[in-house]
C-alpha cells in the first residue's frame, strides 16, 4: 500500500491555514499570512497529489517508464479511464492543476483569491483521492 503520510499532512495544514484564515479580518496581517499559507499548502497538496496518484497508476501500464513520462494532466485522464475517479473530479483536477500553474507568475491578491475559490471543492476532492490512493 502507498504511503500516503505525507499527503495527509498536507492536507491537515491546507485545512489549518483555511480555517485561520476565515477566522481573520481581511486585510490585516494575520490574514494576509494565513493566505499566502493556504496557497504554499494547496500547491504542496496538489503536487502530493499527483505524485501518489501517478505511482497507483503503474500496475495499468506496461513499465514504470511508461508512467513517469506522463504529465500531471495525463495522469488524471488515466485515472479517469481506468475509473479510480471520475471524469467530472479529472475535469476539477485539471483546473486545480491550471491555478496551480498561474502561481508561477501571479502571486497577487486575485490569484490568491481565486485559489480560495476552489478550496471548498479541492478539499472534497483530495480527500477522495487520498481513499482511492490507499485502496488496494
Amino acid at each position: 500500500m502507498l504511503s500516503t503520510e505525507y499527503l495527509e499532512k498536507c492536507i491537515e495544514t491546507l485545512k489549518r491555514s483555511y480555517d485561520c484564515l476565515q477566522a481573520a479580518d481581511e486585510g490585516s496581517l494575520d490574514y494576509e499570512m494565513y493566505r499566502n499559507s493556504l496557497v504554499k499548502s494547496f500547491e504542496m497538496t496538489l503536487e502530493q497529489s499527483g505524485k501518489l496518484l501517478k505511482k497507483k497508476l503503474i500496475p495499468y501500464f506496461a513499465s514504470k517508464k511508461a508512467v513517469d513520462a506522463l504529465t500531471f494532466k495525463d495522469i488524471f485522464r488515466h485515472a479517469a479511464k481506468h475509473s479510480l475517479i471520475t471524469e467530472e473530479q479529472a475535469e476539477r483536477w485539471f483546473k486545480y492543476r491550471d491555478n496551480r500553474n498561474n502561481t508561477a507568475h501571479d502571486y497577487g491578491r486575485a490569484f490568491a483569491e481565486e485559489t480560495l475559490s476552489l478550496i471548498d471543492d479541492f478539499l472534497k476532492d483530495v480527500g477522495r483521492l487520498k481513499e482511492v490512493i490507499e485502496h488496494e
